[in-house]
């Protein structure tokens, strides 16, 4: 009996780290967000690695597209929050609830956020970038 547990669970052991990785965004498609308009959950079948994540999409065509060019449909500020980190805070943005600005997704953590941002993208984004570049120093 223990020989038949320790033959499975060897068995498993390559499936691990596959199952260790995180996934992206949720598992939300980011190409969705500028082909659509909306966060769409990406197929467990249609998905890469970029950047120690596993990115899911809806189709192949956005899977190409991705690769292409990921840090063009990648969240800025690795998916945190602009107003939270405008505000000196460190805090994962939500998938579901994101802004496209000149070309760049932000996911935000709240609706007010959302609002906050909409309402003054030049302030917020610029306190952000500021307070990112200092978290990365």
């Amino acid at each position: 009996m223990k020989s038949a547990l320790l033959a499975l669970l060897l068995s498993c052991a390559s499936v691990v780290p596959a199952l260790a990785q995180e996934w992206a965004m949720d598992g939300r498609d980011p190409v969705g967000y500028f082909s659509d308009g909306r966060a769409m959950a990406g197929r467990g079948d249609i998905a890469t690695m970029w950047k120690g994540h596993v990115w899911h999409f809806v189709s192949e065509e956005n899977r190409a597209r991705f690769e292409a060019d990921p840090r063009r449909f990648a969240p800025a500020f690795n998916g945190y929050c602009p107003v939270n980190l405008a505000d000196g805070r460190l805090v994962e943005g939500n998938p579901e609830i994101f802004a496209v600005i000149g070309q760049r997704l932000y996911l935000l953590r709240s609706d007010a956020a959302r609002r906050r941002l909409m309402d003054q993208p030049t302030e917020v984004l610029s306190r952000a970038r500021t307070a990112w570049a200092d978290a990365r120093k």
